[in-house]
């Protein structure tokens, strides 16, 4: 028993030490993880930009492809035709290739909008999808 108020009076003391009561170490633990400050209202609590800086240049077809369309189309997840693989591509290039933009920009089946990343701009969708018909052609 002694050694168990000694081990409480240690723990008590030492929060003192550093200068802190209890009840602030208990409030800190509880603070929550971040705040959400929302583009166009102030918020005095970021110390940091909310989002990723825009870059001017768009990214290329490769590089979007490889970021955003590879995880489904490399494997054919869930139906997606295969990168490269002409037949799987086939009936999709008979269609016009502002269709295959509309597809690929706003979903269809089990594809999301914009294979699931909506940063991405319509423009960088579209050199994915050319990316994607350069290969089969």
């Amino acid at each position: 028993m002694n050694k168990l108020i000694g081990l409480i009076t240690v723990t008590l003391l030492a929060g003192f030490a550093w200068g802190e009561s209890y009840e602030d170490q208990v409030r800190e633990r509880l603070a929550p993880a971040g705040n959400v400050c929302v583009e166009g209202q102030e918020c005095t609590t970021a110390t940091v930009a909310a989002s990723a800086p825009q870059s001017s240049e768009p990214r290329s077809g490769d590089a979007v492809y490889a970021a955003a369309c590879a995880a489904c189309h490399t494997s054919g997840v869930l139906g997606a035709p295969v990168f490269g693989d002409a037949g799987q591509w086939s009936a999709r290039l008979e269609q016009d290739t502002a269709t295959l933009y509309d597809h690929a920009i706003n979903g269809i089946g089990s594809m999301p909008a914009k294979g699931g990343n909506a940063s991405l701009s319509d423009e960088e969708v579209q050199a994915a999808v050319d990316h994607m018909i350069a290969a089969v052609q």
